[in-house]
C-alpha cells in the first residue's frame, strides 16, 4: 500500500469516527474504502482492522457521552456484556454467511426504519420515559446485545445505526441518549469481534492502529458536537445514514451482485 492511499485511509477513519460517534454506520464508510485501498486484503482481513480502528472511536465516544449525557447503565450495561459474547460468534461464523444471504433482509429493514423515523417526527426528538418498562428493558437487552451483535460479528456497517433506533423505539431514549448507549454496546460488539478476528490473525496491526488514533479524533468530535446540537441534529445524521446504507446495499446487491 503506498503513501497516498494510507494518507486517504487515515482522513476516512477521522470521517468514520464522527459518523460513529454521532449515530453510528461509520463502517459504511471506513470497510469499502480499506477495502478499494487494499484490493489483495480479504474480507476476514479488512473486517478485523476496522474492527481495531472501530472500537477505539466508539470507546471514546461512549466516555465523552458518559461525561456530558450520561448513560442508561441497566439497559446498555448488560447488552454489552452479552454483545461480547455474541459478536464474537458471529465474527466467527462470518466468512459462512455469503453477502447474498443477508443484504436483502437489511435492505428492508433500513427501508423500514427510514419510513418510520420520516412517518413519526417526533420519535427520538423527546424523551419519552414512559415507554421504559420492565418488559421492554429485557428485549432491548435481547435485541442489542443478542441479534444487533450478531450482525456487527458477521458483518458490521449500520450496527451503531440499529442500536440507536432500537433503544429510541424499545426503551424512549431520545436520539442523544440512544446514542450514548449505543457507543457502550458498539465498544462490547467490537471487542468481542476483534478479540476473534485477532487471534485467528486477521488483523492488520500496525494500519489498524493507525486509523484507530484518527478514528478517536473524530468520535471526539463528533459526540461533542451530537451532545451540542441536540436530538434533532442526531435525527437528521441519522436520516442521512440509512439512506447511505440503503443506497451502498442496494449498489451491492443489484450492481456489483
Amino acid at each position: 500500500m503506498d503513501a497516498g492511499s494510507v494518507v486517504t485511509l487515515l482522513t476516512v477513519a477521522v470521517l468514520a469516527g464522527w459518523v460513529d460517534a454521532v449515530v453510528g454506520g461509520g463502517g459504511l464508510v471506513l470497510l469499502p474504502a480499506l477495502l478499494v485501498a487494499a484490493p489483495g486484503l480479504p474480507v476476514a482481513t479488512a473486517l478485523g482492522t476496522n474492527k481495531l480502528a472501530a472500537i477505539a472511536g466508539t470507546s471514546t465516544a461512549a466516555v465523552t457521552y458518559a461525561r456530558r449525557t450520561g448513560v442508561d447503565w441497566a439497559v446498555a450495561g448488560p447488552s454489552a456484556v452479552l454483545a461480547v459474547v455474541v459478536a464474537g460468534v458471529g465474527a466467527a461464523l462470518a466468512g459462512l454467511v455469503p453477502g447474498q444471504a443477508y443484504r436483502p433482509v437489511v435492505l428492508v429493514v433500513l427501508v423500514g426504519v427510514a419510513v418510520f423515523v420520516v412517518a413519526r417526527p417526533r420519535l427520538g426528538v423527546v424523551a419519552a420515559p414512559g415507554r421504559r418498562t420492565r418488559a421492554r428493558v429485557v428485549v432491548a437487552v435481547v435485541v442489542a446485545g443478542g441479534v444487533i451483535a450478531l450482525y456487527d460479528g458477521l458483518v458490521g456497517p449500520g450496527t451503531g445505526t440499529f442500536l440507536v433506533v432500537a433503544f429510541t423505539v424499545l426503551v424512549g431514549a431520545d436520539f442523544v441518549r440512544g446514542s450514548a448507549m449505543a457507543k457502550v454496546v458498539n465498544a462490547g460488539t467490537n471487542l468481542g469481534a476483534l478479540v476473534v478476528f485477532g487471534v485467528s490473525g486477521h488483523v492488520w496491526w500496525w494500519l489498524g492502529l493507525a486509523m484507530a488514533v484518527c478514528n478517536v479524533v473524530g468520535a471526539v468530535v463528533g459526540a461533542r458536537m451530537a451532545v451540542r446540537r441536540g436530538a434533532g441534529f442526531v435525527r437528521v445524521v441519522l436520516l442521512v445514514v440509512v439512506c447511505a446504507l440503503v443506497a451502498r446495499l442496494g449498489y451491492d446487491q443489484w450492481v456489483v451482485g
